[in-house]
């Protein structure tokens, strides 16, 4: 039986999701009301078969690692079976970490030998979808292909922020990669990139000795495709399921509510998707508590929550408390946050910990002006409340604003902080 090994791409931290990952990569953001984004690919592998699993992390790893444990969550402990975080060690600067997607596979190419793969799975943390690689595998066999590339269809806007594959019309799996461009200025295709590349041993073998020239070639999609294409058989896959790409605020928040629809496409209790139990003290936690006045509708509630006011069409994180009097609309509250009495939340993402105060007002149902520091960033009416930050009582706080990390109520000099502004 052929054997895969995985590398995960997992240490990347994105502007557009702004406070929510100064301290964290992208790939252990919490969502859903319970899990990171990394659960998603980690399950996908663990019911894929695929048991032996690097993770590439440099960005404020602890998070991450602390998050992953001893791999337990995802049934990764055995003698031939469990994750290793692999952190950059070329050197000591940080222009000696990972510069691109190739360059993190060179610098660990010790560690992919040292398991004698057949296949090498080189695939992103940071996406929501549920695939079985087993499937990618085989059409990789059937097509005896050196390397294969994962692609999901795209509208055209947006596209522009993938790379974009031209294929062939083989067979329903897709086909021949005839054309790649990376982030094309103009649409070439409505096949996007996943960042999920399979390559037999060999090839990438021939990749990390013959192609890669470091510094310059960094990046499988922007330097190793396009010239590969005449090299060796590089075929697209057609992935034709649920994917969601939530590099930005928006489209976080968008995949958030969207488990909340009565036909949500993310279906994670039928993914089977797991977590670490162990991490932020979940297993540990006492069932949610409903007050006698709570009032709660199209909502996701979990463990440690204490609900006495009202909670509408929102994501609710374990240990969260809503006081009584208080109200939380269209809003996503990470774990033990607190709304306390009389305190009305709309649209709001409130990172870990976060404390609003009594009677105050976060967020509004109308959008009302774009943030005036990072319009591109956040414009659609949702503010953003950053880690640990408490919010003095009776603070107004509009749409499309940016609270950074650590604020004491002491460091907000008025109770009016108008739409659209960051306080840093």
């Amino acid at each position: 039986m052929e054997k895969t090994l995985a590398l995960m791409l997992a240490g990347g931290r994105v502007d557009e999701l702004s406070v929510l990952t100064l301290y964290r990569p992208k790939s252990a953001l919490p969502f859903g009301g319970l899990y990171r984004v990394i659960d998603f690919p980690l399950s996908n592998l663990m019911n894929s078969g695929i048991e032996r699993i690097g993770i590439l992390s440099q960005y404020r790893s602890d998070s991450l690692i602390n998050h992953i444990g001893s791999g337990a969550g995802w049934d990764m402990i055995g003698s031939q079976r469990g994750i290793t975080m692999l952190p950059p060690m070329k050197g000591t600067q940080s222009s000696d970490w990972y510069r691109g997607t190739a360059d993190a596979v060179y610098q660990n190419m010790e560690f992919v030998l040292r398991h004698h793969p057949d296949y090498v799975l080189v695939l992103s943390g940071d996406h929501i979808y549920q695939m079985d690689y087993q499937d990618l595998i085989q059409f990789h066999q059937r097509m005896e292909a050196d390397v294969t590339v994962a692609f999901v269809s795209m509208p055209q806007k947006g596209a522009d922020r993938f790379g974009q594959g031209i294929i062939s019309e083989e067979n329903e799996k897709g086909g021949r990669l005839l054309r790649y461009v990376e982030k094309p200025s103009q649409s070439i295709s409505p096949w996007a990139s996943m960042t999920i590349y399979l390559f037999n041993l060999e090839a990438l073998i021939y990749i990390m000795d013959v192609m890669m020239r470091p510094p310059a070639t960094e990046h499988f999609g922007r330097d190793i495709l396009p010239v590969l294409l005449d090299q060796k058989k590089v075929y697209g896959y057609q992935f034709r399921g649920c994917w969601a790409y939530t590099r930005t605020i928006d489209e976080y928040y968008e995949a958030n509510m969207n488990l909340l629809e009565d036909n949500t496409k993310f279906n994670i209790s039928d993914w089977m998707v797991r977590t670490n139990l162990d991490n932020e003290h979940i297993r540990d936690r006492a069932p949610a508590i409903l007050g006698s006045n709570a009032s709660v509708g199209r909502s996701l509630i979990h463990h440690g929550c204490v609900i006495h006011g009202t909670v509408k069409n929102s994501v609710i994180f374990p240990g969260v408390t809503v006081d009584r009097g208080a109200v939380v609309e269209n809003s996503i509250l990470m774990f033990d946050s607190q709304v306390r009495s009389g305190a009305n939340v709309n649209r709001v993402i409130t990172d870990v910990e976060v404390h609003v105060g009594c009677d105050s007002k976060v967020g509004c149902k109308e959008n009302k002006g774009v943030n005036k520091e990072y319009p591109d960033l956040l414009n659609s009416g949702i503010s953003v409340i950053g880690r640990n930050t408490h919010l003095p009582a009776r603070i107004k706080i509009g749409c499309n604003c940016i609270i950074y990390p650590n604020k004491t109520e002491s460091d907000f000099k008025g109770l009016q902080i108008a739409h659209g502004r960051t306080v840093k």
